[in-house]
């Protein structure tokens, strides 16, 4: 168990997997100096309120994600070492034996190369929570100490003292130190599904205060890894400790003999129901040496093998601006490509207009992503802001709405997209083998100029253009004829008619242009709003022209 409050003495080697693509940004020197200090800057700032406040103003993952960074820039530009990430966390009581910590590794083939030679090795979840020693003189609990920088912490006696999860006397009177983790009691808690919780912070911030009240108390369990000087191996420590009143780990303590096992272990400890969060698993050999040589850094017996990050952090590159079919605008980050859940992402939508406004995204930006039940990439927060402010050329929303863009003139290329995508989906006029792929080749040949301009494409012409084939020609040509049998409601869908509700619609353009607003507003369901709109609708010159193409071509109802 990664011992906290946090231990990220980090190896590079332990995050190799997950920068090993990662290029060196294309920045002068002077830049890079002024971008490294901010990030270390902010880094300070999360440990010192972890360290000194007990709050986390950042989730773990993601700060994980920022000291790797943080090193990966450092290298490129050839910077000393990031200073020791737990310079503020140490504390006045010494520990009578180091905290060690664990590396912490990301990819199985890491795992491989650990276990390769390696015997008699044991699987425990990764408590997330925060680590303990305590202290028993002649079986009473005598001192409880956070474990700091892993040399010395700060006194936790008087908490530790109210929390029943801790025995406050052996079943017998021996000398004894145990390492262990204080956990946030969780109640059928699926990793998997429900994350961390802010589980840590949460203990974390308990155990800093003064006073720990009963209720409090109560919700705080204890999960000992490990007895430096106990037995030699695991199962019998973990049987003894059991029988002087310590809750037993031993459902939570397999035995592995390769890569295999460890998977198992993983999987169904990440996606079982547990009473605590956990962040990973944790591999250790049974037998390790004698306490007296251990130290404040990632033993070699030990590894902790990280859960998929449920969020990434990734460099914003460009920021697009997708303007929909009904004229609003979305936009949408590029991004340097990052892995979440086995996925790769490289684009994600910032909501809308007003929100990227008031996050002020920028390339350059580090950005925090997860996945919207599980599928959808999700921006979620900014990270860290990039020194220099990019300008970017934001569309302005008076140039946009229903009504715009019925060609792909200069500005209008995304709107217009939009419409020829919603024209031929299921919304619209539901035509096979017609998606915005389909669009997109047909409107860099410069043949669309119109909503309608499809129409009068013929096969020959299909085939002479890069990336359609005879026979992906005929098939288009299929599903262009297709739609002159599509009905005239399906028809008016397809141009974009806003919705009419239950409102009866006749089945002519002629009889539905000659509507007012009022006459509209008195069908049923149609309100002033709705009503304007579709008066506006019908009078508008670009759908008017619409109409008359569709008309010609013989299409019912026009």
């Amino acid at each position: 168990m990664l011992a906290t409050l946090r231990l990220f003495s980090v190896l590079l080697l332990s995050f190799t997997p997950l920068i090993a693509h990662a290029a060196c940004p294309d920045w002068p020197f002077g830049k890079a100096q002024v971008e490294i200090s901010a990030l270390q800057q902010q880094i300070d700032q999360w440990d010192d309120a972890y360290h000194r406040e007990g709050r986390s103003l950042i989730a773990d993952e993601l700060y994980d994600q920022s000291r790797v960074r943080l090193i990966e820039w450092r290298q490129c530009f050839q910077q000393p070492a990031a200073p020791e990430p737990l310079r503020s966390a140490s504390g006045s009581v010494a520990h009578p034996i180091a905290h060690t910590g664990l590396d912490k590794l990301h990819q199985a083939a890491a795992v491989q190369a650990w276990l390769k030679d390696r015997q008699d090795v044991w699987v425990q979840p990764k408590v997330d929570g925060v680590a303990v020693t305590l202290i028993y003189r002649r079986g009473l609990l005598q001192q409880a100490i956070s474990r700091g920088d892993g040399i010395s912490g700060q006194d936790w006696t008087a908490s530790a003292q109210k929390i029943a999860a801790i025995p406050q006397q052996l079943t017998q009177p021996l000398d004894l130190l145990v390492q262990g983790e204080l956990y946030w009691r969780l109640n059928q808690h699926v990793q998997a599904s429900a994350g961390s919780v802010n589980a840590r912070a949460t203990v974390a911030g308990l155990m800093s205060r003064k006073t720990l009240s009963a209720e409090q108390a109560s919700g705080i369990g204890l999960f000992v890894w490990d007895w430096p000087q106990g037995p030699a191996n695991l199962p019998e420590r973990i049987s003894t400790l059991a029988t002087l009143g310590f809750a037993t780990t031993a459902p939570f303590s397999q035995v592995i003999a390769n890569l295999a096992d460890a998977q198992k272990w993983r999987e169904h400890w990440y996606r079982s129901p547990l009473p605590f969060a956990t962040d990973g698993i944790v591999l250790r050999q049974s037998q390790r040496p004698p306490a007296e040589r251990w130290q404040a850094s990632a033993p070699y017996w030990a590894i902790a093998w990280k859960y998929p990050f449920a969020r990434a952090l990734a460099e914003v590159r460009k920021v697009n601006f997708k303007v929909g079919r009904s004229g609003r605008i979305t936009p949408v980050l590029e991004l340097s490509p990052v892995m979440l859940d086995d996925r790769e992402i490289r684009r994600v939508s910032a909501g809308s207009l007003k929100r990227w406004q008031t996050l002020d995204i920028r390339p350059g930006d580090q950005v925090a992503i997860s996945l919207a039940g599980l599928t959808i990439p999700r921006l979620d927060s900014v990270v860290l802001r990039t020194s220099e402010r990019a300008a970017l050329d934001i569309p302005d929303t008076r140039d946009f709405h229903a009504l715009s863009c019925w060609q792909p003139t200069p500005g209008c290329e995304s709107q217009f997209l939009a419409r020829l995508t919603w024209l031929s989906g299921k919304q619209g006029l539901a035509l096979q083998n017609v998606g915005r792929g389909t669009w997109e080749k047909l409107l860099e040949t410069g043949r669309l100029n119109n909503l309608l301009d499809w129409l009068t494409l013929d096969e020959p012409e299909l085939a002479n253009i890069a990336g359609f084939g005879e026979r992906s020609s005929a098939r288009l040509i299929n599903s262009f004829h297709s739609a002159r049998q599509r009905p005239f409601t399906q028809w008016l869908k397809a141009l974009g008619l806003p919705p009419t509700g239950q409102a009866q619609l006749a089945d002519s353009w002629q009889a539905l242009a000659q509507r007012d607003t009022e006459q509209w507003q008195a069908e049923a369901g149609i309100g002033p709003g709705r009503a304007a709109q579709l008066s506006a609708f019908f009078r508008d010159p670009q759908v008017l022209a619409l109409s008359d193409t569709l008309r010609a071509a013989g299409i019912d109802g026009f």
